[in-house]
């Protein structure tokens, strides 16, 4: 057993105070992924600082955006009016995640902090970059159905396993940090990294800082919105594919604007940035999604057991926006 300090934290200035300059501190929220880290000793904090007492209101904002609370949980931002109504794809990302005991402990900080990971990371008999830098990479070789086909590395294969953060990222979502050097903002798009060769460096977080909020821009075509979700079992479990779209068409059947986000391809939350700019301009058709859907996987790579996921990502941006336009058949 590892033995750790807890310490309840008001706000969160009490909170950065009470983590400071201690790197094996770990912020607390739901403790729906660090708690079962720590059980499986891949996590060994020696403090950990209860943050549920972080804003957890969601709060529309005079724009016409959103201003989440981090402490708030998945189950009530899937449940607000204001989102099913002006952000569904998030609503619908949330409720395709886990269970809804889960859900109803996550945090929306926690969340967009759990670990990308795979079986091996878990398992302290395997090679791990991630857990061990330098230890190599057992997933490359093993296991490896629900693996990266965009942006890995040869340390690491490993997907980024939130539903939330892939609809957070194709709605641009910012989040807002604040820590010992004081607040800031970044875009969820950019938080994540990919592994390169130091995969156990997941996001661009400096020491000791901690998620406040995240703030959705106003998008009023995010009504025209979804989520769709490829797994193996109808529920608890890891995506192989997800797409986020929200789709904007004007009169003339021609895409004016998009958005579009893949899950279970990468590393962390796909921006397809690529596809959005290859459908701009297009008629909002199956040849245009088709070829979309080809510009954004042209640099995929399977692997033994994965190569599969390149097609199936392909068909399912294109069932998605086609959903969208009303032409799923």
């Amino acid at each position: 057993m590892n033995p750790f300090t807890y310490e309840r934290a008001s706000d969160a200035s009490a909170a950065i105070e009470l983590a400071k300059g201690n790197a094996a501190a770990r912020y607390l929220g739901g403790g729906t992924n660090l708690v079962d880290l720590m059980r499986e000793t891949v996590e060994r904090p020696d403090m950990l600082v209860d943050v549920t007492g972080l804003p957890r209101g969601i709060e529309p904002r005079a724009d016409g955006g959103l201003l989440i609370g981090a402490a708030a949980t998945n189950t009530a931002l899937a449940a607000d009016s204001h989102v099913r109504r002006h952000y569904p794809l998030l609503a619908r990302a949330i409720l395709a995640g886990a269970s809804a005991q889960i859900r109803n402990m996550a945090t929306v900080g926690g969340n967009i902090l759990q670990r990308t990971r795979c079986r091996y990371f878990y398992d302290n008999a395997a090679a791990c970059n991630k857990r061990q830098p330098g230890a190599g990479c057992d997933a490359r070789d093993g296991f490896n159905r629900y693996h990266a086909i965009l942006g890995a590395s040869p340390a690491c294969v490993a997907t980024h396993p939130s539903d939330m953060c892939v609809a957070l990222a194709a709605l641009d979502a910012t989040v807002h940090l604040d820590g010992p050097t004081g607040p800031r903002s970044i875009a969820l798009a950019e938080l994540h990294r990919l592994p390169g060769d130091r995969p156990d460096i997941e996001t661009e977080l400096k020491p000791g800082e901690l998620i406040t909020a995240v703030e959705l821009p106003p998008l009023p075509f995010a009504r025209r919105s979804t989520y769709r979700k490829v797994r193996d079992r109808a529920s608890y479990a890891f995506a192989l594919v997800s797409v986020a779209a929200a789709l904007d068409i004007d009169d003339g059947g021609v895409v004016r604007n998009v958005r579009l986000a893949l899950g279970g391809v990468a590393h962390k939350p796909w921006r397809a940035s690529a596809a959005e700019a290859a459908l701009k301009g297009r008629p909002a058709n199956a040849e245009s999604f088709r070829a979309a859907a080809e510009a954004e996987l042209a640099a995929a790579t399977g692997l033994r057991d994965n190569a599969f996921k390149i097609e199936l990502a392909k068909r399912t941006i294109v069932a998605v926006l086609g959903e969208l336009t009303g032409d799923d058949a």
